[in-house]
């Protein structure tokens, strides 16, 4: 059995949503450029050479999943990203990874045995 006991501040449903909008290669390059720095969906838009509406539906989808939050600062709208949110999603995974590492542990341990 399995001693080990994650607690993760993400829902299911909300997990469901980060890993969703991440699957998208365009969603996955605008949270790692707001994660370094703030940024316009104007710019967004002109480096992804896309829409101001596509890059609205993108943003739209990060901001649901809580990956980053959009601010008005004057005329502009302003991305962010939610580290928080990531680490999060990064600490599941791992404990995933952990899970199957201790498994592959004990197959390896049965075979080499050789009580099999």
């Amino acid at each position: 059995m399995y001693n080990q006991m994650v607690v993760h501040e993400l829902s299911e449903v909300q997990l469901n949503k980060v890993f969703r909008a991440l699957a998208d290669a365009t969603r996955r390059d605008i949270v790692r450029r707001t994660l370094h720095d703030e940024v316009s969906i104007t710019d967004l838009a002109t480096s992804c050479d896309m829409s101001f509406a596509a890059v609205q539906k993108h943003v739209a989808a990060l901001e649901s999943a809580g990956l980053v939050t959009k601010i008005a600062r004057g005329r502009e709208r302003i991305v962010r990203g939610q580290p928080e949110t990531i680490r999060h999603a990064h600490e599941l995974l791992s404990s995933l990874e952990d899970i199957w590492r201790q498994r592959i542990s004990r197959l390896d341990d049965f075979l080499a045995d050789g009580n099999h």
